[in-house]
């Protein structure tokens, strides 16, 4: 009976010690290599507009020095500071497709919707532009909190990210909403223009009515034919009298022709 109970006893400290022995072996996150601290899958949508309209609003996000979606104090909701950068060692080097762009914030403690963010440390945020048709563009957005004692990677709860997005957003629709405006006032201009042109042409133009008509040197019946002018040929009017209009042809010859030989332009 002793002799059961001691060999009871060696096997539960033997188990004890294969159960350390295993938890041991296990890595926490903390002690990964770098390149195993990868953050969870970052926010991917799609907007309605072309590459060079989605890049020229995200330059804009990239210029107004935020970080959205974060902040440290709550006096202060906006976490300010930021640049862009080319490049930061904080992320792996991108491999895919698209164009890739960086924006970073330092020396930030304990910021908002970063996951057990307790420390000091860097905000690093990427963001992947790629083309997917001629008005359709797909932006990746990752951002990231690495502590600068430790370097513990600590990926946002997906709410910095979907703020990047609304932001982008928002500059994207003022853009293409600027760009309508322009091209509506273009529209606007040039139809004004048109019905200015047309005007003119029908008030300073003539053309000769069918079978044609004589084209004469001074403005009366007798006076001598310059040349005979063929059916619709076009005339700019210089002189108008009570029975005559003054023209000038397109071969740049001036003359006399009665007014009821010419007619306005259609």
């Amino acid at each position: 009976m002793q002799s059961w109970n001691r060999n009871e006893g060696d096997w539960r400290i033997f188990i004890c010690y294969f159960a350390f022995a295993c938890l041991a072996t296990v890595p926490s996150r903390a002690n990964l290599p770098s390149h195993d601290q990868t953050p969870s899958p970052g926010f991917a949508a799609e907007l309605t507009g072309s590459s060079a309209e989605v890049i020229q609003a995200l330059n804009e996000v990239l210029e107004d020095q935020i970080i959205h979606g974060t902040h440290v104090f709550d006096k202060e909701p906006t976490l300010t500071g930021a640049a862009v950068v080319a490049s930061t060692p904080l992320f792996e080097p991108w491999n895919g497709p698209g164009r890739v762009f960086y924006k970073i914030r330092k020396d930030v403690v304990a910021p908002r919707h970063f996951r057990e963010s307790e420390d000091m440390g860097t905000i690093a945020v990427r963001y992947v532009v790629t083309s997917a048709g001629e008005v359709r563009t797909r932006i990746r957005i990752d951002a990231i909190f690495v502590e600068t004692a430790h370097r513990r990677l600590h990926p946002s709860d997906g709410t910095v990210e979907s703020s990047e997005f609304k932001v982008i957003q928002e500059h994207l629709q003022a853009i293409q909403f600027a760009a309508q405006e322009a091209a509506d006032a273009k529209r606007r201009r040039d139809s004004a223009e048109l019905v200015r042109q047309t005007a003119i042409r029908q008030r300073e133009e003539r053309r000769v009515k069918a079978p044609g008509a004589d084209l004469k040197s001074a403005p009366f019946r007798a006076a001598a034919k310059v040349k005979t002018l063929a059916a619709y040929t076009e005339v700019v009017v210089v002189i108008v009298t009570p029975h005559w209009y003054g023209v000038e042809t397109p071969d740049g010859q001036r003359g006399w022709v009665p007014l009821d030989e010419l007619e306005t332009l259609p």
